[in-house]
């Protein structure tokens, strides 16, 4: 297969590489006023083993200089504010979802120990894309079930209705993905939920919602007209897995951006992370990195370096 002439100049797969000590995960992408704004959790091991999760972003004007990892979250393992799912620009502020992933105490020698039931999800709010707020919870199961009561729910991706524009959805990690519905990001239906994988992205096009998301491996489709009938779309998108060492435990986390309209980039673009070599039962906290592909049609994905 010929490589797909995809942006021009990028010669490896890989935007931001994890290490030993270093994670890159769960990206989130954003292109505004010629910048790509990179979203993603990073993780770091401190040399005493301890571990920390934070959200943060790198900017870039061509997809091939990234800036360093900006954090807009605090070092606090009893919050952890990482998996950043998207943004969206709602009454003139720009909003960013995230999750709490509370690990108290979590060091190298319990890998991989994930985020506990108090884990919820939240938003930041910015005007500028550099000044964030604090997180505020979204109460997605309505004003009758408290906080406590939630239960764990991560991964959130907010949707705006294809039909009616003042309504928002919430997509969330909880029973598979579960879905609540706002007019004004506050106050929250929820809607019920269906068997899917993690790390939700949903794009709304030709009138049908087509959402990607993680199964154990790769990144699977699907696409629905009501978002509450899911019909699996095209094969399991695994891209160079089998060739990249530094994927070869897991490909997952793909979120997904319409460019195709931008001159220099015109596909659709997927950010995703890969760990490796070995499996996240081992690399989840470190060896995790971001990589980039793209696509003309959503089925058929290139890659830098495509043999």
């Amino acid at each position: 297969m010929q490589e797909d002439d995809g942006p021009k100049k990028i010669e490896s797969p890989i935007i931001l590489h994890g290490d030993q000590s270093t994670a890159y995960r769960d990206p989130a992408i954003l292109y505004h006023n010629r910048v790509f704004y990179l979203f993603y959790s990073l993780v770091e091991i401190e040399n005493d083993g301890y571990i920390f999760s934070y959200t943060a972003y790198s900017t870039s004007s061509d997809l091939l200089n990234w800036t360093l990892p900006h954090k807009l979250t605090p070092r606090d393992q009893s919050l952890n504010f990482s998996s950043p799912g998207n943004v969206i620009y709602f009454r003139q502020e720009w909003l960013l979802c995230l999750q709490a992933y509370p690990r108290p105490g979590y060091t190298v020698d319990q890998i991989p120990r994930y985020g506990d039931q108090t884990s919820r999800i939240f938003i930041m709010r910015s005007i500028d894309l550099v000044n964030w707020s604090k997180p505020e919870i979204l109460l997605v199961k309505g004003p009758q079930v408290r906080e406590e009561e939630m239960g764990r729910m991560i991964d959130p991706y907010l949707v705006q209705d294809k039909d009616q524009s003042e309504l928002w959805w919430c997509f969330y990690k909880q029973n598979g993905v579960s879905l609540s519905s706002s007019t004004d990001l506050e106050n929250w239906t929820y809607r019920g939920n269906y068997p899917c994988g993690e790390n939700v992205c949903v794009l709304v096009e030709d009138n049908q919602y087509i959402l990607f998301h993680s199964p154990s491996n790769g990144i699977g489709i699907k696409r629905s007209t009501d978002l509450v009938n899911w019909h699996d779309w095209g094969q399991l998108v695994t891209l160079g897995q089998k060739d990249w060492p530094w994927a070869h435990g897991r490909i997952t986390a793909g979120t997904v951006v319409d460019l195709r309209q931008l001159e220099g980039v015109e596909k659709y673009l997927m950010f995703y992370h890969g760990s490796g070599p070995e499996t996240e039962k081992i690399h989840f906290d470190n060896h995790a990195s971001i990589g980039i592909a793209w696509s003309q049609n959503l089925l058929d994905w290139s890659w830098p370096g495509q043999r």
